[in-house]
């Protein structure tokens, strides 16, 4: 049986790597491995310049940055990591918590950037994004959040919470595209665009949905970082420049829960038209548009 087992897992892992081979083919980053507190870790790198580092959201993978990928690099050092436990990133036996992530992240920076980095996360990243500007802001040049969790109690919509149980308790093709049609307002559009690239993407996400790895991750990092609210304290801490980016249409936190940080911490908000909750997948475009402020000159 164990022969089996190792026989099985090996084909995923092949299988794995062919896909991330194909949702990185020409995009002009370099595919290196970091060990980070504890974590090894997969890391996107490539341009030049004043560092962007991208924390990506609760069960995706740094691909998913590759759409905006190729216009950063061209003035920016472009830091984009596999969180622990997601895509190509292994955690070892021990306590995955805020310390450790907080850790992880600070190493990450100390590693990859030379200089205070603007630092976007999206979702799951964006809270941890908030939660490292809140104690060490000085390690940053500035901050966005993209959509993130951490503002308020993670409450997503009905039809949102009811796809993503679906697929958390049984990823399948058909729970994995209940959920992509909750995430994007027009999902036959998106996957017209990504072309060649959109079905090694949706065959990447359901396998490292079923992993172990990546169930262990969530189950450690969502009831302590993802669900629960940032103190308000720690968020008005927040000294670095911030603002919010925000997709009209997201399901999973929506466009209220931005527009009252906005209004508490007087933090700009943007919010992108005809997007649902990953702004750089859906409309790259209009998030660049909305990334230029905070990377200024």
């Amino acid at each position: 049986m164990k022969g089996k087992l190792d026989v099985s897992e090996r084909g995923r892992a092949l299988a794995d790597d062919g896909c991330r081979r194909a949702l990185l083919a020409g995009v002009p980053v370099r595919d290196r491995r970091l060990r980070l507190a504890g974590v090894s870790t997969a890391v996107l790198e490539g341009g030049d310049g004043p560092p962007v580092l991208l924390l990506h959201s609760s069960g995706e993978f740094a691909a998913l940055w590759t759409r905006v990928i190729p216009d950063l690099v061209t003035t920016r050092r472009v830091v984009a990591p596999d969180l622990p436990g997601h895509g190509a990133s292994v955690v070892v036996a021990g306590p995955l918590d805020a310390a450790q992530v907080l850790a992880w992240l600070g190493e990450l920076i100390e590693r990859t950037c030379p200089s205070p980095p603007t630092l976007v996360g999206h979702g799951l990243g964006g809270a941890i994004a908030a939660r490292l500007a809140g104690y060490q802001g000085d390690r940053l040049g500035r901050l966005v959040l993209v959509d993130s969790f951490g503002l308020d109690s993670f409450e997503p919509a009905p039809s949102f919470g009811a796809a993503l149980t679906d697929f958390l308790a049984e990823p399948t093709e058909h729970t994995r595209d209940g959920l992509f049609q909750q995430c994007f307002v027009d999902l036959d559009g998106l996957r017209e665009q990504m072309g060649v690239r959109w079905e090694p993407l949706g065959r990447y996400a359901l396998e490292r949905a079923r992993t172990p790895s990546q169930q262990t991750a969530l189950g450690r990092l969502m009831p302590h970082i993802g669900v629960p609210a940032i103190p308000s304290a720690d968020l008005a801490r927040i000294a670095v420049p911030t603002m919010l980016i925000w997709g009209r249409q997201d399901l999973q936190v929506r466009l209220s829960v931005a527009e009252a940080a906005s209004a508490r911490y007087g933090w700009p908000l943007h919010v992108i038209e005809n997007c649902g909750d990953d702004p750089a997948m859906e409309q790259p475009e209009a998030f660049m548009a909305a990334m230029r402020p905070a990377l200024g000159r």
